[in-house]
């Protein structure tokens, strides 16, 4: 992995030169504001790039700027990233993770400006592993549609200090990919189903049924309310619930639990798309309908 390979040789090295050297090994980069994450270019980490005169020209402009890399299939990298902060620490669950097998064919340990950790996995080109947040364990997944700020980048404290990321090790075995899937399922655990049964699943309700699972969706906390709407819609997509109907159902729920309108729509059309994922008859009149409930609902109010 030509980043890793990059890390050791980072010491003592201006962000500029940095850059030029990541680039040099291949790997791409775009640039970051000075003391923070933020992308400073108009499309972020999509405009990462392995052009020494793009990159040259961009940290002549932000000497100061930080170094962002895209994780994933494009910098052939993927990042566990343990995170601190006043609402916890994400250490105990990467350790449990860890011990049991999830997390342990890292290829370099990187310590974050908060105290927290990027753990480098080697991505897998055969599979694209999206990015991802289990809030409740503190500890996110950079993969595709994600990117990483990279030594020696520095973040800015409230007292103005900036403080760097840094290595702290190498590891001396052979890395291995990891299993995003299998991670987050031990980190953030599928909220269990308010039925008893994937009968009654597909037998519901619409009242009583409805009631319960809008009930359950409402109920949903930070870091699974998503997850929560999107396990709701596809039961009532496989069910034969129309969209237009799952909306008005889970709509006002996922609101109270805090979801916003835009994600509540996108979240219950990829739910209908994933559950009538066959190009049959009835995928295409449930994905019109779908269309013509998301039109009819762009403006309203969930509450």
């Amino acid at each position: 992995m030509d980043v890793i390979d990059v890390f050791p040789r980072l010491a003592g090295l201006s962000l500029r030169d940095a850059a030029g050297l990541f680039v040099a090994e291949g790997t791409p980069v775009f640039p970051c504001v000075p003391g923070g994450k933020r992308p400073l270019v108009e499309h972020g980490f999509h405009d990462a790039t392995t052009n020494p005169a793009q990159v040259e020209a961009w940290w002549q402009r932000w000497p100061q700027a930080n170094i962002g890399i895209p994780t994933g299939a494009a910098s052939g990298v993927e990042v566990v990233d343990v995170d601190v902060h006043t609402a916890g620490t994400g250490f105990p669950a990467f350790g449990a993770a860890h011990r049991e097998g999830h997390a342990a064919g890292w290829a370099a340990l990187v310590r974050t400006p908060s105290g927290g950790l990027h753990a480098y996995y080697p991505a897998d080109p055969d599979r694209s592993q999206p990015s991802w947040q289990a809030a409740r364990a503190h500890v996110d997944f950079r993969g595709a549609g994600g990117y990483i700020i990279a030594p020696p980048s520095r973040i800015a404290r409230p007292n103005g200090t900036r403080v760097p990321y840094r290595l702290v090790v190498v590891s001396g075995n052979t890395a291995e990919p990891v299993d995003a899937a299998r991670l987050r399922d031990f980190l953030d655990p599928r909220p269990a189903s308010p039925f008893t049964s994937a009968r009654t699943v597909r037998g519901i309700r619409r009242d009583a049924d409805l009631k319960v699972l809008a009930g359950w969706v409402a109920s949903r906390g930070e870091g699974e309310r998503n997850r929560g709407l999107f396990w709701a819609a596809c039961r009532l997509a496989e069910a034969g619930t129309p969209p237009s109907a799952a909306l008005d159902a889970l709509g006002p729920a996922a609101d109270h639990a805090g979801l916003g309108a835009r994600e509540i729509m996108a979240t219950i059309r990829s739910a209908y798309r994933t559950t009538h994922a066959d190009p049959s008859r009835e995928a295409t009149t449930a994905a019109t309908d779908e269309r013509r409930a998301m039109r009819e609902s762009s403006g309203r109010v969930l509450s």
